[in-house]
């Protein structure tokens, strides 16, 4: 090396000869040298060549570390795990390989298209009509739950909770047109027949 050289090395210890370094550094051809990574670790000060050299600074094979860069590596992991949770793809996929094949066959536009569908389905789902109440407690429970997908269709057996059932509703009767047990039918006495009482 040129004389009056500094020596840098955060690559690998076997790439300095640490005896050849310590003779350099005592006697001036290098004026100062910084070591992340040593020929034996974990280094110390108290063993080796380099413990009498003068004008070195060794550091604990610490790399990349600092108090900024901890800190940018701790929001850019709580970033990435708020996007897993919300379902959006990782935002930096700098040095992903294949990238493209990542992103069409990772479940990412399945889930953001589960979320499409779930949305729109509650938007779509029907309002409870003013007629109902007086007339949904005559059925089982859970028959007029309102599922994801609307309000369900003929069930057979029985619903979590509640008797057997063959339908909530007989066939061609709305939810607004069944009567309560208080109001005479506006179908007559025989679609009564088609509901199950609990």
């Amino acid at each position: 090396m040129r004389q009056g050289a500094f020596l840098v090395n955060s690559a690998r210890g076997g790439l300095v000869d640490e005896k050849a370094l310590a003779q350099a550094l005592k006697e001036g051809r290098i004026r100062g040298a910084a070591l992340d990574v040593h020929e034996s670790e974990p280094f110390s000060f108290s063993q080796g060549p380099l413990k009498d050299a003068p004008n070195l600074i060794c550091t604990p094979h610490t790399a990349w570390y600092s108090e900024q860069a901890s800190l940018e590596m701790r929001e850019a992991a709580a970033t990435e795990i708020r996007r897993a949770i919300t379902g959006r793809i990782p935002d930096s996929l700098r040095n992903c390989i294949n990238k493209e094949f990542f992103v069409t066959s990772a479940p990412w536009g399945m889930m953001e298209q589960q979320q499409q569908q779930q949305q729109q389905q509650q938007q779509q789902q029907p309002q409870v009509h003013p007629e109902m109440n007086g007339a949904a407690y005559r059925f089982p429970p859970g028959a007029m739950g309102v599922a994801p997908g609307g309000i369900p269709g003929p069930m057979e057996g029985s619903v979590p909770g509640g008797a057997p059932i063959s339908h909530p509703l007989p066939p061609g009767i709305h939810p607004s047109q069944a009567s309560s047990p208080h109001q005479p039918s506006k179908h007559g006495d025989h679609m009564r027949e088609h509901m199950t009482e609990p």
